[in-house]
């Protein structure tokens, strides 16, 4: 029936979404968005890996007490 869209096009929205969606054609490495890579990519996955390598032996779930620690070193005949 009619000639027009339903939702009035605001030309700065449009601009906006195309250059969201050509991002990739207009990126340059500087020092920011490396910063941004090592942090994001390298940094943080490594410091989460490490930690989570140091604490995975820490605690013991498997057949403890009631009155036991969950530490892995510390069983209930260490505490008495």
């Amino acid at each position: 029936m009619g000639a027009h869209g339903a939702v009035k096009q605001d030309p700065a929205i449009e601009r906006f979404n195309r250059m969201r969606e050509e991002a990739y054609k207009n990126f340059r490495w500087t020092r920011g968005t490396v910063r941004t890579a090592l942090l994001g990519f390298v940094l943080f996955p490594g410091t989460l890996y490490y930690l989570s390598r140091m604490n995975h032996t820490r605690w013991d779930w498997v057949a403890r007490r009631k009155n036991e620690s969950l530490e892995a070193s510390r069983k209930l005949g260490d505490i008495l």
